[in-house]
């Protein structure tokens, strides 16, 4: 358990210092800069320096450690709701990203800069955490660095089943994610932080359930087994695909591509009430006129 109260220290440290660092530029630093630069930064830096960490535990910890998937699945679905909570509403997707523009919420401009701040962020996570491990504070550190020396695939399984694995995993938590977006705060945390747990573990012997090309370059991409043109199919078209798909699913178009919705039908906000409609008028218009005229000629016999 002491290596496990080690990794503990490290989470809380790497929150601690992510959330330093955002409520201090968060005063100093202009708005646009802070929001789609910086905050993207810290969200993928804080998100893969706890992944990296906690992925070293499910492969050493059931043999390393003596506990099992149950103990890490607990860590992912707290960190995952700590991290929501702290990051201040970041993206730390390029999938996520990708899905703003798509439906026209951002510009493509914000895009680009948004998805190059997320790959710097975990680059600096990677880079941070293989300083960390090489201090060998326990005994999981030691044998993770005589581990990365040699790294093999994320990819258990053939590529085109480990593409419909990152695709569908990509496409549940994209429909999840819009289904909840303007829900309540705790609400959005619940439901990501379940989706994301769930998805990890089904798809965790198979891909290792990213769907999350940034942290996927960072964990796999330079390692042996397999090429970077199976790579970039399996985490990187693939999912994207899926993001596409769920969007067309949920809100019957593209916005960014194609505004006419082909799946569900508009009904307009208002209802017209009975007898207000413009054939209706004319018709109660032609019935008065006839009163009219019936109780003139009424009058003058």
């Amino acid at each position: 358990m002491a290596g496990l109260n080690v990794s503990f220290g490290y989470f809380f440290a790497v929150v601690a210092f992510c959330e330093v660092i955002r409520r201090t530029s968060k005063k100093l630093l202009p708005f646009w800069f802070y929001s789609n630069v910086l905050l993207e930064l810290l969200a993928c830096l804080q998100q893969a320096a706890c992944w990296f960490e906690l992925r070293m535990l499910v492969i050493i910890g059931p043999w390393g450690g003596g506990f099992g998937m149950d103990v890490v699945m607990t860590l992912l679905f707290l960190l995952t709701s700590v991290h929501e909570a702290t990051c201040d509403r970041a993206e730390a997707n390029p999938l996520v990203t990708a899905q703003g523009f798509l439906r026209s919420n951002s510009l493509a401009v914000t895009s680009i800069v948004k998805i190059l701040a997320q790959f710097a962020g975990m680059q600096l996570a990677s880079a941070g955490v293989k300083r960390y491990w090489s201090w060998e504070l326990t005994d999981f550190h030691l044998i993770q660095n005589m581990m990365a020396r040699d790294c093999s695939s994320a990819i258990e399984t053939s590529v085109s089943q480990g593409a419909c694995v990152e695709a569908a995993c990509a496409f549940l938590f994209h429909l999840v994610l819009m289904k909840f977006e303007g829900a309540a705060l705790g609400y959005r945390i619940l439901s990501k932080a379940l989706t994301i747990t769930a998805l990890v573990h089904v798809a965790g012997p198979y891909t290792t359930g990213l769907f999350n090309p940034a942290l996927a370059f960072s964990t796999t991409f330079h390692c042996s087994g397999n090429t970077l043109s199976e790579y970039m199919v399996v985490y990187w078209l693939s999912p994207f695909i899926a993001t596409i798909l769920a969007i067309f699913l949920f809100s019957g178009n593209i916005p960014r591509l194609f505004c006419k919705n082909l799946l569900y039908t508009q009904r307009t906000k208002y209802r017209i009430p009975k007898g207000n409609s413009a054939q209706d008028q004319d018709e109660n218009k032609s019935v008065s006129s006839q009163g009219k005229e019936t109780l003139g000629r009424g009058a003058q016999r």
